[in-house]
């Protein structure tokens, strides 16, 4: 694939905007959705095992859970709007999924090698992440750690596969 360019670095041509939105959208987006929704996936597996499945309730900070109630009751007056899930983690962002996985470690530890790395990772991720999520075109190196991150995530995956069961919230 051709290396993308950002519209904004040469004159303006509505051609060049789309051709930006769909090399990210192919690129660094899909990616960065799995990212965010692997970690969803992480945190509600090693929390169902090693809590239990009602460990949202349990573990989870109640201004967490406060913020992902509003968001679901926002969601529920529009009910002509796709919903993002029915579990409360898919109401919450990436800094609020971190916080859970830092709050929580004493559960991650025995099965998430270097929590901490994944912690710094994700704190790593965020303004890539919302870069791509305002529709801004993320730099180089920016590009290079989405690519690396997302790689990583697959590998934890697959480690956490063979010592528990991954459920999908």
């Amino acid at each position: 694939m051709p290396a993308g360019v950002d519209f904004r670095t040469s004159t303006f041509d509505h051609n060049k905007v789309d051709a930006s939105g769909r090399y990210l959208g192919r690129r660094s987006y899909p990616k960065l959705y799995a990212i965010e929704n692997l970690f969803r996936v992480v945190i509600h597996s090693v929390l169902s095992a090693q809590v239990h499945a009602n460990w949202w309730e349990v573990v989870v900070d109640k201004n967490i859970r406060g913020k992902a109630e509003r968001f679901q009751q926002n969601y529920a007056k529009k009910s002509w709007r796709s919903k993002p899930g029915r579990h409360g983690i898919y109401y919450i962002d990436l800094k609020d999924l971190n916080e859970i996985l830092r709050v929580n470690a004493a559960f991650f530890d025995p099965l998430v090698p270097d929590l901490n790395k994944w912690i710094l990772g994700i704190e790593e991720i965020r303004l890539p992440r919302n870069s791509v999520a305002h529709m801004n075109f993320p730099s180089p190196p920016d590009m290079k750690l989405i690519d690396g991150f997302y790689r990583d995530c697959l590998n934890l995956i697959a480690e956490l596969r063979a010592r528990i069961a991954i459920e999908i919230p």
